[in-house]
């Protein structure tokens, strides 16, 4: 066996608190972006399985809605503690299966102690109130109560965040989950299950499935016992499963895809804001929802700008995410590498000049150069579709409407970016840009504390901060009269 995958995590399916390995079922391979060979096998559900993981986490339900919160709160706690330890371990196996620089694959991992954390915290929170009554002898009182069995679908990008930040919510709620992570960079799913089992959360309050996500998703959403859906992906795929779930009038939230606009304007410290831009853009090869993915810079700051940025930018070491002296992995599949050739070959038939990169860097693994196109018109399809990868359109603009305009132009709204040394500038952006975040001259999103979630076609519904477990509650009001008037 290749010593690098020597200590892969044995992937299973998880189900009503047992690990279940292939056994006959379908697998499919999971391959290492680095060298595009196969390296694993993926076990598949089959439908009874799935009728078995909803059937184990409505029996769950009966038992964890009820549990106390402060009991709730100490198993999360107990999570915390064990991704810290396990972190290294896991975040090398992420970086085997979804490519990205292993010091990224820690810091995804570590971070997510800090969210079980946070979730320990709010859980204690979730409060009722007393509404004063209009006659003596009734009270009136509104309680807070978790909605069910949720079905939740999280994307290869962040394996181990996206999935435990869906978990710990529903968990804290009282909820119940099935889960259904992805194929392709299935390691960090299965690790997290290990780590809620071995925490001890009780035996189907949590459950892994893999499959062909269309037949998966559809099942989970058809279950009569599922009673909210999860879903964190593209935007066509989520339409799809917003659709399914709407006609059974089940509660949805959605963190759907996003083509984040950056401002640029001419006060702003221009050459650090493109080298911060550039270290930003690099992150997981360009593979982030909320990654800045079009640069509208001001015309007096526009060339400054491009330089400085490709000085940054172009000269990344781009390799296995393992290789110590790699600060930009592969992409995660070979579509990925001939999406942005298309990108790139579209924008520049439109007019764009190319200043770096342009191309795929190796024949084996999924490596594409970190690129940048200036003079982009807003009608190539770099400007309107998201990347999702290291291609970076750059445009002038001459005024803030105008910038506006053109930023608001598309029909997404998950994040926005904004550099600026003046308050004015950076306030009336902030009010008028149509988006779910907004990031003033840093990058201050996604953390534990802040609410997470788009817009218009970007999605509905917020992740984290005081909002996190609003989707897995439902509101029940009783209206009590001490005796028959």
């Amino acid at each position: 066996m290749d010593t690098s995958t020597a200590h892969y995590e044995a992937l299973a399916l998880y189900i009503g608190g047992r690990f279940l390995s292939a056994d006959g079922r379908p697998e499919q391979d999971v391959t290492n972006p680095a060298t595009g060979k196969a390296f694993a096998r993926l076990p598949h559900a089959t439908p009874q399985d799935l009728d078995d993981a909803v059937s184990a986490a409505a029996d769950a339900f009966q038992v964890w809605r009820h549990t106390p919160a402060i009991e709730r709160s100490a198993l999360l706690r107990r999570v915390a503690s064990l991704i810290r330890e396990r972190a290294p371990q896991i975040a090398r196996n992420i970086t085997l299966d979804q490519g990205k620089p292993l010091t990224e694959a820690i810091q995804e991992v570590q971070s997510c102690a800090e969210h079980a954390e946070w979730h320990a915290e709010e859980c204690r929170r979730i409060y009722g109130r007393v509404i004063p009554a209009r006659t003596p002898g009734v009270q009136q009182t509104v309680s807070r109560e978790p909605i069910g069995v949720c079905a939740a679908f999280t994307p290869w990008n962040f394996p181990f965040n996206l999935a435990l930040r869906k978990v710990v919510a529903a968990l804290g709620a009282g909820c119940t989950v099935v889960l259904k992570g992805p194929e392709e960079s299935p390691s960090a799913v299965v690790a997290l299950a290990r780590i809620f089992h071995d925490a001890g959360l009780p035996a189907g309050c949590l459950n892994v499935v893999w499959g062909v996500p269309s037949e998966v998703s559809r099942h989970l959403i058809n279950a009569p016992a599922v009673r909210k859906i999860s879903f964190t992906g593209s935007i066509s795929v989520g339409k799809q499963l917003a659709s399914l779930a709407s006609a059974q009038m089940k509660r949805i939230t959605m963190e759907l895809g996003g083509h984040s606009p950056v401002l640029v304007f001419d006060d702003a410290d221009v050459e650090q804001a493109a080298r911060f831009l550039a270290r930003t853009k690099t992150r997981n090869a360009g593979q982030v929802c909320m990654a800045p993915s079009r640069f509208f810079v001001h015309e007096k700051a526009y060339e400054r700008f491009v330089d400085a940025f490709a000085a940054e930018y172009a000269p990344l070491r781009v390799g296995d995410g393992l290789d110590p002296q790699t600060q930009m992995g592969p992409l995660a599949h070979e579509r990925r590498v001939d999406a942005m050739q298309a990108l790139v070959t579209d924008a520049q038939e439109r007019g764009a000049s190319l200043v770096c990169g342009g191309s795929r860097l190796a024949e084996t693994g999924y490596f594409f150069a970190p690129t940048i196109l200036s003079g982009v018109p807003d009608n190539a399809r770099l400007m309107i579709e998201e990347p999702f990868g290291p291609v970076v359109p750059v445009t002038r603009f001459s005024s803030t409407e105008e910038a506006l305009s053109r930023a608001n132009a598309l029909p997404y709204g998950l994040a926005s970016y904004v550099f600026t040394s003046s308050i004015a500038t950076a306030e009336y952006v902030a009010g008028r840009i149509e988006a779910g975040m907004v990031g003033i001259n840093h990058f201050g999103l996604a953390l534990p504390e802040t609410p997470l979630g788009g817009v218009k076609d970007s999605g509905m519904g917020s992740e984290g901060g005081s909002e996190t477990f609003d989707a897995y509650l439902v509101t029940k009001f009783v209206s009590q009269a001490s005796r028959v008037p």
